[in-house]
């Protein structure tokens, strides 16, 4: 996918993840430490981070499309790095997401699981849900700057005067 109404993908789909990324980890860290917040939010959380890791490399994509019709300079480059890494964030936040349903499916069925791999569970949950929120910030971070870095130095455009006629 390379546009969206005449729009470059890239721009619309990050939105998404910009949004769903930091939204997940918070449900997901819930869902990890509080018992009644997991037996109600850790399905939604499952399905928003397996979103998460489907969008993450149409994103990319569609950010490689973008970037070969744009002029290469430093922190474009930063940005792209940084935005191949982040299929490993996304995949590492939907299977700790997927080690919390694992953990409430069974305590579900009544079967007793020990409180230090509950514990473990949940420190790889907060783990992974930083990580990716950090990641996805200096990935927004580095494009912002690509695109928008000397605006505020240039002078602002004055509109033409209007004529009374």
């Amino acid at each position: 996918m390379s546009t969206f109404n005449g729009l470059p993908a890239h721009i619309l789909l990050v939105h998404f993840i910009v949004v769903l990324v930091p939204l997940t980890a918070i449900l997901a860290i819930l869902s990890a430490v509080w018992p009644a917040a997991r037996r109600r939010l850790v399905w939604l959380t499952l399905v928003l981070a397996v979103s998460v890791a489907v969008l993450t490399p149409i994103t990319t994509d569609a950010g490689e499309w973008l970037e070969k019709r744009v002029g290469r300079n430093p922190n474009l480059h930063t940005h792209t790095h940084l935005g191949d890494t982040f299929i490993y964030f996304a995949v590492a936040l939907m299977i700790t997401v997927g080690l919390v349903a694992a953990v409430h499916y069974f305590e579900t069925r009544g079967r007793s699981l020990s409180k230090v791999l509950v514990g473990a569970v949940a420190v790889l949950t907060i783990a992974a849900s930083v990580g990716a929120t950090v990641q996805i910030y200096r990935i927004g971070e580095s494009g912002s700057k690509s695109v928008w870095n000397g605006v505020s130095a240039r002078p602002a455009r004055t509109p033409a005067p209007k004529s009374a006629g």
